[in-house]
């Protein structure tokens, strides 16, 4: 498994499109998370700050719910930019992803202190939406299973 991403899908989001909490490069107060390939898989490598605690110690779950809500979106565009010929970096904006649903499990307590590493799989369910799952890693320990359906953004996002 990568350590990190070299370049991510967000990195080629038009600044129109960059502003999300979770992975909006051009959000000050955000997350930035990137979503890249490792394989055949999707990754995100997020190292929690010291603000996104539960209780001393632990990772709140929201801030997980984040991470694999903006890594499956992530993983979608990146899925579809592939299918229709393209990769990262490449110069050809990929398309956008809005969560049409998310489901997370708490499997253990998420560790304080460690980068957590979201891998995905996805699999397309329709021309527009995109199922991917996730699995949430703290130093090389599942924590957390999830699974977005992510939609193509409609255009009347952009109105």
């Amino acid at each position: 498994m990568a350590e990190k991403i070299v370049h991510a899908i967000q990195d080629d989001y038009s600044d129109d499109y960059s502003w999300c909490y979770g992975c909006g490069k051009l959000n000050e107060a955000g997350l930035k998370l990137r979503t890249g390939w490792d394989g055949e898989k999707t990754m995100t490598v997020y190292q929690p700050r010291k603000e996104h605690m539960a209780i001393p110690g632990f990772v709140y779950g929201g801030l997980i719910g984040s991470l694999v809500d903006c890594h499956g979106t992530g993983s979608a565009a990146l899925a579809l930019h592939r299918k229709n010929g393209h990769e990262p970096g490449d110069g050809v904006e990929p398309p956008r992803f809005v969560t049409a649903s998310l489901h997370v499990d708490y499997i253990r307590p998420t560790p304080q202190g460690t980068p957590l590493t979201a891998v995905g799989t996805v699999e397309e369910i329709h021309p527009k939406k995109w199922k991917v799952i996730t699995e949430v890693y703290a130093k090389g320990v599942c924590c957390v299973k999830g699974e977005v359906i992510a939609a193509v953004m409609p255009e009347t996002f952009t109105k």
